[in-house]
């Protein structure tokens, strides 16, 4: 650990110039054209980026200078290279409220805050915030624990929510919310008839386009399909 510590502790500027660098050499315009149309600001191939941030392995101090650039690209690398234990609450709330386009909120979310001891009580206090697209990673918080530690959860009541809130939700909040809808009619069998009456009267993403082979996010569907293949396996 020791000279792990030591290692990060000589990141100089010329080190992020370099990785800034390396990341600039991977754009691809054809990326960065589907990326924008998603509301994303950078063009680098994600496998790419993947690679990349396998090669430079965790530097917490790195992902920190990374981060501070603001650029898109070098903020997606910082949630894969960091330790997401080594953040305090209010950093990670100070990152997701910085992180406004999709892809970077996404990754923060599902990379480093889930995996911080602070991720419950984030997930409470997003929940109620203002800010839609904060909520919506509340929410994408809820989901996980729907999925993987129920207890505790009013599922019923988050269910109530869903169903007075959700039809007129902006969009990133809206997504957010009915995947917990989703997940809340795949996983607890004794609510399901009630999520796929939920999501069949409010009609939300029914008419999202849909690319052959993939499940509709509409929740009356994904709850039915990803339940057959439960019950197929």
């Amino acid at each position: 650990m020791g000279g792990t510590k030591a290692a990060e502790a000589t990141v100089t500027d010329a080190t992020v110039a370099e990785v800034l660098a390396e990341l600039a050499g991977l754009e691809d315009p054809k990326a960065r054209a589907v990326n924008e149309r998603h509301g994303d600001d950078h063009g680098v191939n994600l496998g790419k980026l993947r690679a990349l941030a396998k090669r430079l392995k965790t530097q917490q101090e790195l992902s920190y200078r990374l981060w501070r650039t603001e650029d898109s690209a070098a903020r997606l690398l910082a949630t894969l290279i960091c330790r997401p234990k080594a953040f305090s609450r209010d950093e990670l709330d100070a990152m997701l409220r910085e992180a406004r386009t999709p892809k970077v909120h996404d990754w923060l979310v599902n990379y480093v805050v889930k995996k911080s001891p602070h991720a419950e009580e984030l997930r409470l206090a997003w929940t109620a915030d203002a800010d839609p697209v904060v909520a919506s990673a509340g929410w994408a918080l809820t989901t996980e624990r729907v999925a993987k530690k129920p207890g505790g959860l009013d599922l019923a009541g988050l269910l109530d929510v869903v169903e007075a809130e959700m039809k007129d939700a902006p969009d990133r909040l809206q997504w957010a919310m009915n995947h917990c809808l989703a997940q809340i009619g795949i996983d607890h069998p004794e609510l399901r008839d009630r999520a796929i009456d939920i999501g069949e009267r409010l009609q939300v993403l029914k008419d999202y386009p849909t690319p052959p082979g993939c499940t509709s996010p509409f929740a009356p569907v994904w709850i039915t399909e990803m339940v057959r293949r439960q019950q197929a396996e």
